[in-house]
């Protein structure tokens, strides 16, 4: 069943669990032999995989529904950094370095130019991170692919890789989490590409078929401003762990929020948090959320809310942990620290969200 956000939070955990069930059950395949599966804790988006000495880790995703805001305004060239923040940052989120990424675009019919705006920015936000593009493949699938408009349509999917740095010996994955450690936010600047069935949703309802052409201010339409890039944190995260200090954990808040992706850093069921120093939520999104008459608690299961990812870290090393960051040109802060209750809980002055585990 559907909610009416167009996404069943519930439902997707319950999906990915199934799968991550059956893919287990295959990590025997390869006992022994390169490519052995070398970690598989569970509740990441990436495993660790022994090849000899190397070890590396391999995740997937893809730019969701956010391309239709590239088919709405025509605007293709920033869609490579939402692409690229959703493979390497789930690779950073278990400390690896991303080094390759394969890309997949499925389009109903081909338009060169579309093509050659989405991987101009495709090669941007690469060079941006620091990864090389080693595969492709471009399909021309017809009535199977659909979207907004009259130019060519398409779902835009990619596989990254990354390398264990030398100064670990194997991945994060919050099993040394304890209480009192620091939760570290790092700010976003947009939805990233998560949630943006919720969005596009709220829009229609409030503005119609065309709501992508409403005035956001003077300057933006609500189509170019949800179109806003991701930041990409892997560098950031890559150098913090260059530098010596190494995060107890790592969450990538996307689909989920932020409850659910700190969920499954903690991986002590008897373990929470209080986040009372998170970044305030995006301008845009307060106005979604007003539009939308959207629950505090729902937003932050649908939207990074201004904290696109969370870092867990000891009290003592967490300042110079932020002051890297920031040398990196993110924005930095502690917002929180991890308790011995089972529940997680966002606090500002003049609000508190709780959600029991």
């Amino acid at each position: 069943m559907h909610k009416k956000s167009g996404v069943d939070i519930d439902l997707g955990n319950q999906s990915s669990k199934v799968a991550f069930q059956y893919a287990v059950e295959t990590f025997s395949n390869r006992k022994g032999k390169k490519g052995a599966v070398a970690s598989k804790t569970g509740g990441g988006f990436s495993n660790l995989l022994q090849f000899g000495n190397q070890k590396i880790g391999i995740g997937s995703d893809g730019t969701g529904t956010k391309a239709e805001l590239a088919e709405r305004t025509g605007i293709y060239h920033t869609l490579g950094y939402d692409l690229v923040a959703m493979v390497a940052d789930d690779l950073a989120a278990a400390g690896l370095e991303p080094t390759n990424l394969s890309n997949i675009i499925d389009v109903d019919f081909l338009d060169v130019a579309v093509i050659d705006e989405l991987m101009k920015g495709l090669k941007e936000a690469c060079d941006f991170a620091g990864i090389t593009i080693t595969g492709g493949e471009i399909a021309e699938l017809g009535s199977r692919i659909c979207g907004y408009g009259e130019r060519m349509h398409f779902n835009w999917s990619a596989t990254a890789i990354g390398v264990l740095p030398e100064n670990l010996e194997t991945d994060i994955d919050g099993s040394q989490v304890q209480p009192g450690d620091i939760i570290i936010a790092l700010k976003s600047r947009g939805f990233r590409s998560n949630g943006f069935s919720a969005v596009r949703r709220i829009m229609k309802e409030n503005f119609g078929e065309k709501w992508h052409l409403e005035k956001y201010d003077e300057n933006l339409s609500w189509g170019e401003k949800l179109l806003t890039p991701s930041l990409i944190y892997s560098p950031g995260i890559n150098q913090i762990i260059r530098e010596g200090f190494i995060p107890k954990g790592i969450a990538h808040i996307t689909g989920g929020g932020i409850f659910d992706n700190l969920r499954r850093v903690l991986k002590m069921k008897e373990y929470g948090a209080v986040l009372n120093g998170l970044f305030e939520p995006l301008p845009e999104m307060k106005k979604l959320q007003k539009l939308g008459n959207i629950e505090d608690e729902k937003a932050y299961l649908w939207w990074n809310m201004g904290n696109g990812m969370l870092l867990i870290s000891d009290k003592k090393e967490a300042p110079g942990l932020i002051e890297i960051l920031e040398k990196e040109g993110y924005e930095a802060k502690a917002a929180g620290f991890v308790t011995r209750n089972n529940d997680i809980s966002i606090e500002f002055p003049n609000l508190k969200i709780q959600k029991k585990y």
